[in-house]
Parts: C-alpha cells; sequence; structure tokens
C-alpha cells in the first residue's frame, strides 16, 4: 500500500529565476545549494500543482516557463519557473546571483549542469517567436492583453490566476475578474488546428461552445468567457448526461450542411471513403507492430485473424456507407471533463480532435465515458442516455436506419480512432513502446467488437 502511494506521487525540482533572469532561488543543504524540490501528484496537471505547492510551501509566487530539455537523467521530474512575488519565503532558502554559481556552489554538482542547460534554453526560447510562453515577461504581457479586450465588458482583472497547462507554446490560464472568471488558451505542435476549428465553431455554432472575448492569433490563443454550470465528469444526474447525449446530436445535425468548410478548417477527415482508404496501410502496420510485441501476454493477433479482421472492418464501413447517413462534426477526445452542462445549455470544450464523419461514432466515445463514470451505470440506464441521443435524429432518419448504425458503430468506433489521426503514420512516435502498444490494444479491442457485431450479442464493455 505505501509504494503504491508513492507511485501515484512524484518530486518535481523547480529553477526558479528572478523577474530579470538574473538570480535564483535556492534551497540552503548541508554542503552547498539545490533547487527546491516540490512532491506533486503524478498524474495531475503538474503546472496547476506546481504553482500552488511552491506557493504554499515555499512563498513564491511563479508562473511556468518550460520543462528542461530530456537531454539526460538529470533534468528528470525538472521544471523551469519565472518568480513573480516572493513573500514569506522559508529561512532556508536564499536568492543567488545565477552569474556566481559554479558547480561547486552545489551539494549535487549534476544541478549545475541542468542549471546551465536551462539558461541555454531559455535564451533559445526568448529569440523563437514559435515559443511566446518559455521566456520571462509573458504573463505580464497577457494580463495587459486581457485587461484591455475585457474593459468594454465593464470587466477587469482582480489578481488570481490559476495556471493549468504550461509549455513554450502552449498555455492553459484562468483569471478571475469582478466577474464572472476568463480563461486563456493557446495551442502549438501538434495540436496547431485546435485554434482555426475553434474560431470556426465559435462563429457557426456559438450556443455550443465558449464565447470569444479575442483572439491573440500571434500565439494560436484565444480568451473566452468561463461557461456557467457542470462538468459532466463530476455529475451523476444521469438528466445530465442525457441532456449532454441530446445537445450533441442538436449540434451535429446544425453541422451536417458545413461539413465541407469544418474540414477545411482542418478537423481530421474520418469520412467512411477516407477511412476506407486506410485499411490497407493500418493494418499493414497493425501487422508489423504485432510481430514485434516483445512478449505475451498480451496476446497476439495472428496474420490469419488480422486478415479477417480487416476484411470485417471493410465490410462494416461498406454498410455504414449505405445506411446514407450524411457526415457531421464529431469529436474524438469527447470525455466528460470537456463538456459543461447545465439545465438549458449544454457547451462543448477543447476541440483539437474535431472530426467529420459518421456522427453516431460520438455517442459510442460517449458512451465507453459513461461506463466507467457513471458508478450506477446500467442498461436501463444506458438506453436511456442512447434514446436521448437518438430523439434528434428521428427527425432525419428513419428508426431502421438508426438502428442499423448504432449495431455497427462500436466497431467502426474503434477503427476510426486508431486511423482517424495522422499518429499511426508518424514512424518516430511509433517507435514509443507505449504508443505500439497502444495500437496493439487497439487492435485488440477492435476484434472483440467486430467479433461481438458478427455473433449478435452486446457490445463489449471492456
Amino acid at each position: 500500500m505505501e509504494s503504491q502511494e508513492q507511485s501515484e506521487r512524484q518530486i518535481c525540482r523547480v529553477i526558479v529565476l528572478g523577474r530579470d533572469g538574473a538570480e535564483i532561488l535556492l534551497k540552503i543543504a548541508g554542503t552547498g545549494f539545490a533547487f527546491p524540490a516540490l512532491e506533486i501528484p503524478r498524474w495531475e496537471r503538474s503546472a496547476e500543482n506546481l504553482t500552488a505547492t511552491l506557493r504554499r510551501d515555499w512563498g513564491c509566487d511563479a508562473v511556468c516557463l518550460f520543462t528542461p530539455d530530456p537531454s539526460s537523467a538529470d533534468s528528470e521530474h525538472s521544471e523551469v519557473m519565472e518568480c513573480l512575488c516572493d513573500q514569506g519565503r522559508k529561512k532556508e532558502t536564499a536568492w543567488k546571483p545565477v552569474l556566481s554559481l559554479t558547480a561547486d556552489s552545489f551539494e549535487n554538482g549534476a544541478e549545475h549542469r541542468i542549471l546551465e542547460q536551462c539558461l541555454h534554453q531559455l535564451s533559445r526560447y526568448e529569440r523563437d517567436p514559435s515559443s511566446p510562453f518559455g521566456r520571462r515577461g509573458w504573463l505580464d504581457e497577457l494580463r495587459c492583453w486581457t485587461a484591455e479586450v475585457i474593459r468594454p465588458l465593464r470587466l477587469r482583472l482582480t489578481g488570481p490566476f490559476c495556471q493549468y497547462n504550461a509549455g513554450p507554446s502552449f498555455s492553459l490560464i484562468r483569471f478571475e475578474t469582478n466577474g464572472p472568471a476568463v480563461w486563456f488558451k493557446a495551442v502549438g505542435e501538434p495540436n496547431l488546428r485546435e485554434f482555426p476549428i475553434t474560431m470556426h465553431l465559435a462563429e457557426l455554432f456559438p450556443t455550443f461552445v465558449p464565447e470569444i472575448l479575442g483572439t491573440k492569433p500571434r500565439w494560436n490563443g484565444w480568451l473566452s468567457r468561463e461557461v456557467d454550470g457542470t462538468n459532466l465528469g463530476e455529475a451523476k444526474d444521469i438528466a445530465l448526461w442525457e441532456r449532454a447525449a441530446t445537445d450533441l446530436a442538436i449540434l451535429q445535425i446544425q453541422t451536417i450542411s458545413r461539413s465541407e468548410p469544418i474540414l477545411h478548417s482542418s478537423a481530421h477527415d474520418l469520412r467512411p471513403d477516407s477511412l476506407l482508404a486506410s485499411i490497407d496501410p493500418f493494418f499493414e502496420l497493425v501487422a508489423r507492430l504485432m510481430e514485434n510485441q516483445p512478449q505475451v501476454p498480451p496476446p497476439l493477433l495472428n496474420p490469419q485473424e488480422l486478415s479477417l479482421l480487416k476484411l470485417r472492418i471493410e465490410d462494416a464501413l461498406r454498410q455504414f456507407e449505405n445506411l446514407k447517413v450524411p457526415n457531421a462534426l464529431g469529436h474524438l477526445d469527447l470525455n466528460p471533463r470537456n463538456i459543461m452542462v447545465s439545465v438549458d445549455r449544454c457547451v462543448f470544450l477543447d476541440w483539437a480532435e474535431a472530426c467529420v464523419g459518421p456522427p453516431f461514432l460520438c455517442l459510442e466515445y460517449l458512451l465507453q465515458h459513461f461506463r466507467r463514470e457513471m458508478i450506477a451505470a446500467n442498461a436501463a440506464l444506458e438506453s436511456e442516455l442512447v434514446d436521448a441521443y437518438k430523439a434528434p435524429w428521428r427527425q432525419l432518419l428513419a428508426d431502421d436506419v438508426i438502428h442499423q448504425a448504432l449495431t455497427l458503430t462500436p466497431s467502426l468506433a474503434v477503427y476510426a480512432y486508431a486511423a482517424g489521426t495522422g499518429t499511426w503514420k508518424d514512424e518516430e512516435r511509433l517507435r514509443d513502446p507505449k504508443i505500439a502498444g497502444y495500437f496493439r490494444s487497439l487492435a485488440r479491442r477492435m476484434n472483440r467488437e467486430v467479433i461481438q457485431l458478427v455473433e449478435g450479442r452486446s457490445p463489449c464493455l471492456n
């Protein structure tokens, strides 16, 4: 039990620079200095936890800039931060001039190497316009811009903020105001598509996305008003899940006539003909990944099984195509934490994985989360959720078409999720054993779903 609890937390060293970059906050150790070490949850947002822990335990308000390049084990679990305000600092800490430090200044000489690496990386980011959040002073610039944007709304910043995501080219930060809070989000590679997609959806379907207050194209960023309501990930009321399912269907129906412009705004192409075109190269990849699996278990799919799986997926896609279900907007990351729901409105967030294709795939993704999130989930409640989604579609499609489409969807949803983005084509990423293993697991899941389809049983729940 103790080791499990320890594995849920990690120690992160922070390199906290002063506002002018000339000084660094250090812990006074026995035989020299050391970087402050913060204990934070392993699986939660690191920027949010680092800033909160540094403020609480070290009396220093700071913002995260970047994670040092993983050039060596020395820099593992480290973060470079900029101090904004230093009050009530621990007695065992000191601000030291960076230029006065040598390897002998540190209790562990490796930390001096990390410092030199971080300063070099900082210098690079401060010359690179594509890394606006890796340089000092970016938060001051953002605050000034935000204040200007919200002033016509009779809003003003009141000081407190929370940094949720941090990186040289991306950011997610919440500012408190004298009214509703505002959120700034900026995106970089590989999620640059989220900026044009979000702008496009906000223009066409403002009811279903957060209100955009201003944009900063140079940073691929935008400011939005905080959405009222409950995060669906925290909702245990089936009525809220049903509302989300109904509004998802209504939004998708509204996007049918706009599917081409949405595609042109960088959404993933999951239309049946595109998914069919990917079948041969995708399953060639899966076969190679199966051959390279380092150990068994988990079980391998042999060439004969993969060949049969490929034929069955192709057949299911052609059956779906024959149903003439119109393509519509979809969301490959439709987890409940990307949905805000209230009595009169449902808002969908984080459109980096927006797509255009068979609309019912989204219901399958929502159902998978429903089965995991809702403790009381059962067949009856799941049926209610499906009915809530189906109701708007009955205005366009016959019941037998909806039924056939939903029968085919579980197996197609796994294939579309696996093959619908470019990750499976990225040889560099596939060299990561975790990513290769993930694609193998998706193939096994796809095989289970297809067998369920062929045998006419209920969809897999795992």
